[in-house]
């Protein structure tokens, strides 16, 4: 199969890009190894749009964080997902440690960061009454703010697809060959899941992945380290303990354990950040939890962490440089790199897409289609209707009448929904990251068999077929009856 650009990774920065490309006359396809979008890096981080501070002045970080912290309302406007400008705080515990903090003040301020303001103890506390009386002083950001990393990347993804580009799942990439050839046939040829794809551009968005892919066609050579951050994410039962999301002074290893709100209205806590070797290790363990609960109650003493309701860790890919690598690789033509993405990747994927569909639209001298699509509508949430409209249009479709996931009070309306809607749901996964049936207390407990049937239905395939994740996590391995 040829395209004229082949984007290797659906995570937010792949699905951005996508989106972005796909403005242009082109034909795209994107190549992902999971069952579904949002499945790597993207699906497991804290959520945050930073507000640009912290990177250092003058890097792609930095300027990038900043423009697409810009860009996310309108963003979240177009594409219907949820995002908050809810403002940060960076706490300082010792006086000595002032000058840190006058620092990233003046950094943020350099990097083009718009309100900074250096708060005392007392304008603090009436800031954030639950934080640690040990602070002295913070760094306020009233630019920063919470988005739903599923919500946003699925609305990437979904718009993408609706304006042209194709979508290629459990396609595993294991080779990138050069051609040598500009004729039309494509200068790249990729092998992935058993099938060839001819490409004239590849777009590397592959996360952890991403430098096994830049150096299959490089001989300037990049390693990722895959850097693990485990969360613990708290049950709503306490609302408002903060508002706003709450760092600590960064150290060497990122911005270090905060303390947020997310934009469902649980608490989040975390990250740890550990070096592994294993680019699926992403794995918990006792003593990591340990450290980040300890780490957590220093910024909030309060937090009720007897109300975890899961915790999880996701994979950061930390290149050597710490920088973010992104570009055309100088001894491999049409072969663009989006590399070393880590944190704060979330916030600066509008604009790496922006930034990286330039590139190729420039080279390619393209002028944006006309019957390009801007605006997706989410999946309809009844709860958020007016009394009227609710019963109208349960009225009208019942399934909206009927609660699967009692925790999040979702409907059968909206799972259905998930299921078939452009780039839908095939798993109970992506039930849940579409709309959050399984996410809350009980953790998928109670309505995991509905979706199961639901799920069964809607895709006319055996209940046995039915999967967690995709791949071979079926949760039925046969009939009881069969065995007798």
């Amino acid at each position: 199969m040829k395209y004229d650009v082949i984007i290797i990774g659906a995570g937010v920065v792949g699905c951005a890009v996508a989106r972005e490309l796909s403005r242009y006359p082109l034909k795209i396809g994107v190549l992902e190894k999971e069952e579904d979008v949002c499945c790597g890096t993207s699906k497991a981080n804290s959520g945050i749009v930073h507000a640009g501070f912290d990177a250092e002045s003058g890097t792609l970080k930095a300027k990038l964080n900043v423009e697409g912290n810009r860009m996310m309302e309108e963003l979240s406007k177009e594409l219907d997902f949820p995002f908050y400008r809810n403002g940060s705080l960076v706490l300082c515990f010792h006086k000595e440690d002032e000058p840190k903090l006058k620092k990233l003040l003046q950094r943020g301020q350099a990097n083009g960061v718009e309100g900074l303001e250096l708060l005392g103890k007392e304008e603090l506390q009436k800031h954030e009454p639950m934080v640690s009386d040990e602070a002295v002083a913070a760094l306020y950001a009233p630019t920063g703010g919470i988005v739903c990393p599923f919500g946003m990347t699925i609305a990437l993804a979904e718009n993408a697809y609706q304006n042209g580009v194709e979508f290629f799942f459990d396609q595993t990439v294991t080779k990138i060959e050069k051609t040598g050839q500009n004729d039309g046939m494509g200068r790249y040829r990729i092998t992935a899941g058993g099938e060839s794809f001819a490409a004239d551009y590849v777009i590397n968005a592959a996360g952890v992945y991403a430098d096994v892919f830049h150096n299959m066609v490089s001989e300037e050579k990049i390693h990722i380290t895959p850097r693990r951050g485990a969360y613990c994410l708290l049950d709503k039962s306490r609302p408002g303990l903060v508002g706003h999301t709450v760092f600590q002074l960064p150290g060497a290893y990122g911005k270090g354990v905060l303390v947020t709100p997310t934009v469902h209205g649980n608490l989040m806590v975390g990250p740890t950040a550990l070096d592994v070797e294993d680019k699926e290790g992403n794995n918990t363990t006792g003593a990591e939890l340990k450290e980040l609960i300890q780490k957590a109650k220093r910024s909030v003493p309060g937090l009720p962490m007897n109300q975890v309701i899961t915790s999880f860790a996701g994979l950061r890919a930390h290149e050597d440089g710490g920088e973010f690598i992104i570009g055309e690789v100088s001894d491999a033509k049409g072969f663009l790199d989006c590399a070393g993405i880590e944190s704060p990747g979330l916030t600066s994927a509008p604009a790496i897409g922006k930034m990286v569909a330039g590139l190729v639209a420039d080279q390619l001298q393209l002028v944006e289609r006309e019957d390009f699509v801007p605006e997706r509508k989410g999946i309809l949430n009844p709860a958020g209707m007016e009394e009227q409209d609710r019963i109208r249009l349960i009225q009208e479709q019942p399934a909206y009448g009927t609660i699967v996931c009692r925790c999040e009070m979702i409907t059968e309306g909206e799972i259905i929904d998930a299921i078939n809607r452009p780039l839908g749901a095939k798993s109970l996964d992506g039930v849940k990251r579409r709309t959050r049936a399984g996410m809350g207390r009980c953790q998928s407990g109670f309505c995991s068999p509905r979706v199961m049937e639901i799920l069964s239905r809607e895709r006319k395939i055996p209940m046995e077929d039915v999967t967690k994740s995709g791949g071979t996590s079926r949760i039925i391995q046969g009939r009881n009856k069969d065995r007798l």
